[in-house]
């Protein structure tokens, strides 16, 4: 009887040693890594963010918008294609219709033109016109690429 106890007791021992290391390779019971606060925009970013306020006074300027704030699919496997990327800046009305999607390009895309050009075509397919800038534009040039395209697709 004494044996069976001992047994039972080890047996218990080791499926509770079992049952925590499952939930930690879960990540459950596992503690944070360090975490710092950052700011939303990059300094260059930040100039952007303003070079659109400042040409377009009179609509919305949104940064760092979700795609799944502009996209929406019925399958998994396609809202997997969007779910976690991000635009660098979505330009609408006051009604929140959008006209642009604008993604400032810096070194970090080099080399990642193909994967550029999927998120691009992903957009158009959703009715969304996406321009590119390598630097900073000033207002007046940045506002005419915005709104030739949208004046094209009006008289269309």
């Amino acid at each position: 009887m004494k044996t069976i106890f001992i047994v039972l007791a080890i047996a218990a021992v080791v499926l509770l040693a079992l049952f925590v290391e499952a939930a930690k390779r879960q990540g459950k019971g596992r503690a944070l890594g360090p975490i710092k606060a950052k700011k939303p925009l990059t300094p260059r970013e930040q100039g952007m963010f303003f070079r659109l306020q400042e040409a377009f006074p009179e609509h919305v300027v949104l940064s760092q918008v979700g795609m799944s704030a502009l996209l929406s699919a019925k399958d998994t496997s396609t809202r997997n294609t969007f779910d976690r990327k991000v635009a660098d800046f979505v330009l609408c009305t006051k009604a929140f219709d959008v006209l642009a999607v604008i993604e400032l390009d810096d070194a970090t895309h080099k080399g990642k033109e193909g994967k550029d050009a999927k998120r691009d075509e992903m957009l158009q397919r959703a009715g969304f016109k996406t321009l590119r800038f390598a630097q900073v534009p000033d207002a007046l040039p940045l506002r005419r690429a915005v709104l030739a395209p949208v004046a094209e697709a009006k008289a269309a």
